[in-house]
């Protein structure tokens, strides 16, 4: 037994000691290949060095060009290019969170070869288009032809937020410009432009109406716009039922403004005033569908619109109309980058949603409050000659169907065309020339129009 015991251990300690052998040479072959691809690797360098050195000594001739910089020097030389992606910061504690800060800084040079309100007078609104100014030029809104503006409010400033959660990221966004508005019309002023914030399917806060299709928006330098564009940005509460790729179905709670006319009632009422209140939130959906060739988009608006008499107790004479329409628009790819805009949107009481126009309520020929109908409709085409050069081109008009009750001196047709030449001769950079045409029409067939050049440079961050 003691024998056998021996032998078993002496076995053990003989295949360990060839176990040993055979990882010792392993180790051995790998490090012989090892040593002779070192070995390799040297051999090539100290070719490529001859060869460099003997290039250096070999002068070039006289007739011959001298040779190109190595690509490593071109790399080296060339003018350093401002990254395309917004600047970000990231959220501190914040695991992927982070801000992206955008913007543009812009100057309009505008030579108006006619008036219109020289509060609009950094852009062109055919509704400030003045149609009967007095001979002696008394009147504030008419302004004054041959007139030279200088505006900086077009530039913006703006900030995303994007903040991950276990069930999915928070994003938000905050964006202003400088062009008053309301009470700073005419003034370099604050004007809120996008302040919301969205989670999954939901978002909350202020920013384009879902009536909109910002994407037909044409490629000018103009502020405010087409015409007969439905534009409009207001709070609200969406919920985007359906998404996949370029097509959503959405929903949304809106809170416009409304605009009530009392025409030839106050005649008869000088003393009456009348004040819109939000009794009910507008409802709005957008249904779109799109793919390579560009989008076609289908919205829809319902809302009522109430109003009352804030000297009398009962508000006499308050009252709630019924409005609402439809907007049918599309962007459709042709040629390269170019593309073919176009919108059309009709209603009753929509006027609040349009870029510019008129009276949702107006009296009627008993002088009772009605819904005013409004057709609204642009076509733009944006072409781009080459990478540094495009232009746009297209006419808009807005189209209300006044009522009797209201005066001969309100606007019936607002009619807005432009053509432009940019020029983008580096990223970031954008400057260019515009032609524009306006043209207001009153219910009594009295017009006004004017004509403008504009001249924009703009730098993007």
């Amino acid at each position: 037994m003691r024998v056998l015991s021996v032998v078993l251990v002496c076995v053990a300690c003989a295949w360990a000691s060839l176990v040993r052998a055979d990882e010792l040479g392993d180790l051995k072959a790998q490090l012989d290949a090892a040593q002779k691809a070192i070995h390799a690797l040297q051999q090539r360098v100290e070719v490529l060095e001859a060869e460099k050195a003997k290039t250096a000594a070999t002068p070039a001739p006289a007739s011959t060009p001298a040779p190109a910089p190595a690509k490593e020097e071109e790399v080296a030389a060339a003018p350093v290019v401002a990254p395309r992606e917004h600047p970000t910061v990231a959220v501190p504690g914040v695991e992927n969170g982070r801000i992206e800060i955008y913007g543009h800084a812009m100057l309009d040079a505008i030579y108006d070869g006619k008036s219109v309100d020289p509060l609009w007078s950094a852009t062109l609104r055919p509704s400030t288009i003045p149609v009967n100014c007095p001979p002696d030029g008394n009147d504030p809104g008419c302004g004054k032809g041959g007139v030279t503006t200088f505006s900086a409010r077009q530039s913006t400033f703006g900030v995303k937020g994007f903040l991950p959660t276990d069930n999915g990221e928070i994003t938000s966004q905050f964006e202003f410009d400088l062009f008053g508005s309301g009470a700073d019309a005419g003034r370099t002023a604050f004007r809120l432009k996008q302040f919301w914030g969205a989670y999954g399917s939901f978002l909350a806060g202020y920013t384009n109406t879902l009536f909109m299709d910002n994407d037909v928006f044409p490629n000018t330098i103009d502020f405010w716009g087409p015409s007969g564009m439905i534009y409009l940005l207001d709070p609200q509460l969406r919920w985007t039922a359906y998404e996949n790729g370029g097509s959503k179905f959405a929903l949304a709670l809106e809170v416009p403004g409304g605009a009530v006319d009392i025409g030839k009632v106050a005649d008869l009422f000088p003393e009456l005033q009348l004040e819109t209140v939000t009794k009910y939130p507008d409802i709005t959906a957008q249904y779109r569908y799109g793919g390579d060739w560009g989008h076609m988009q289908l919205a829809a608006v319902a809302r009522w619109i109430s109003f009352q008499n804030p000297n009398a107790p009962n508000g006499f004479p308050a009252n709630t109309l019924f409005g609402g329409g439809v907007n049918v628009s599309g962007r459709f790819k042709t040629v390269g980058d170019d593309a073919l805009m176009a919108q059309y949107a009709y209603g009753r009481g929509i006027a609040s949603y349009s870029n510019d126009c008129c009276y949702d309520v107006g009296p009627n020929a008993s002088l009772r409050a009605r819904t005013l109908p409004l057709y609204d409709w642009l076509v733009y085409y944006d072409h781009y000659w080459n990478e540094k050069w495009s232009s746009s081109i297209g006419y808009s008009q807005n189209r209300q169907v006044n009522s009797p009750g209201q005066f001969d001196t309100e606007q019936r047709l607002g009619n807005y065309a432009s053509v432009n030449l940019l020029y983008t001769p580096m990223q970031n950079v954008l400057m260019g020339v515009e032609g524009l045409w306006g043209r207001r029409e009153d219910k009594d067939g009295a017009s006004g129009t004017d004509n403008r050049i504009q001249f924009s440079t703009k730098v993007s961050f």
